[in-house]
């Protein structure tokens, strides 16, 4: 069986894009991977909402990651990528986490540089650490891994507090201290990220976040200017709230679920997600075997 971590890897080697759709829980996973994606992504901004339904500001924990992300990771056969935050404290917490994480069955994950708590990429009020701290991170999470194939993805956020030329200086670095990929959280527009790709070393890492408004390239001109990976971190969560919302106002409307159920998800369609068929076959199988076996040993005059 091919690790988690050497499959991601295989995907961002391969040509042209991988696209990974971001999961906010283990069903919107499975039907991400329904649609024939390869990868999944999972976030802190999704989990936050998900689990908490407030806002992504640093309020969630290391093991409230893990077992968010595990169920993710065991309820799909691709390979799974999560935000890890700030890493949840200084190099000691980084290796927990990177050691939590691999046990969760995650493919890889990345850590921020910003202050704790943190806060999500596109809100105002965001402090970094020194350079010298988020190195120290970089290297605790590399010596961490017991599989030496996990992905490692340093993020900074400095472009939006101290530019783009800071950014890239601090991307050049976490490279250089062995990050296997780098983010430059706000680099978004199609010429700075030109220039990312020009001048910062390793596969380019582009992020579609549904928290940033509207998208400012598109799929097709990511790939053109060098991408390897793009992410798509809040786009079921935001498809799910849009039609959660508009399904409880017709409700509250009309009171009634007529005109409301026939836009929805078949429960054929639905069974077919959660894999009902092949929980009823193996449930199935066990019977008949425990049976076989019972029959056998009262044959056999053992019971």
């Amino acid at each position: 069986m091919i690790k988690p971590g050497k499959r991601l890897r295989e995907l961002i080697d391969q040509p042209g894009i991988t696209m990974i759709p971001g999961a906010y829980d283990a069903l919107s996973a499975r039907i991400i991977v329904s649609h024939g994606f390869d990868a999944v992504g999972t976030g802190g901004y999704a989990a936050t909402g998900t689990l908490l339904g407030e806002p992504d500001v640093g309020q969630m924990t290391m093991h409230d990651y893990v077992d968010h992300y595990g169920r993710v990771a065991q309820s799909v056969d691709v390979p799974v990528f999560a935000d890890a935050d700030t890493g949840f404290g200084g190099p000691n917490n980084v290796r927990r986490c990177v050691r939590a994480f691999e046990r969760a069955g995650v493919a890889g994950m990345f850590v921020e540089d910003q202050q704790s708590p943190k806060r999500c990429g596109y809100l105002p009020g965001k402090t970094l650490i020194p350079v010298e701290q988020m190195l120290a991170k970089i290297a605790a999470a590399l010596d961490a891994r017991t599989d030496e194939s996990f992905f490692f993805v340093a993020r900074t956020d400095a472009a939006a507090i101290y530019g783009l030329d800071a950014a890239i200086e601090r991307a050049q670095r976490y490279m250089a201290a062995g990050a296997d990929m780098v983010l430059l959280q706000g680099a978004d527009t199609p010429e700075d990220f030109a220039r990312v790709v020009r001048e910062v070393p390793g596969p380019r890492f582009a992020n579609l976040s549904n928290a940033r408004g509207k998208a400012a390239s598109t799929i097709a001109e990511l790939e053109a200017l060098g991408a390897k990976v793009v992410t798509f971190p809040s786009l079921a969560l935001y498809a799910a709230a849009t039609a959660v919302d508009r399904t409880m106002a017709a409700l509250a409307r009309t009171r009634s679920i007529v005109g409301i159920v026939e836009d929805m998800m078949s429960v054929d369609d639905y069974n077919r997600i959660v894999g009902l068929d092949a929980h009823n076959e193996r449930e199935r199988r066990y019977d008949e075997t425990a049976a076989a076996q019972s029959k056998d040993l009262v044959q056999a005059g053992n019971v």
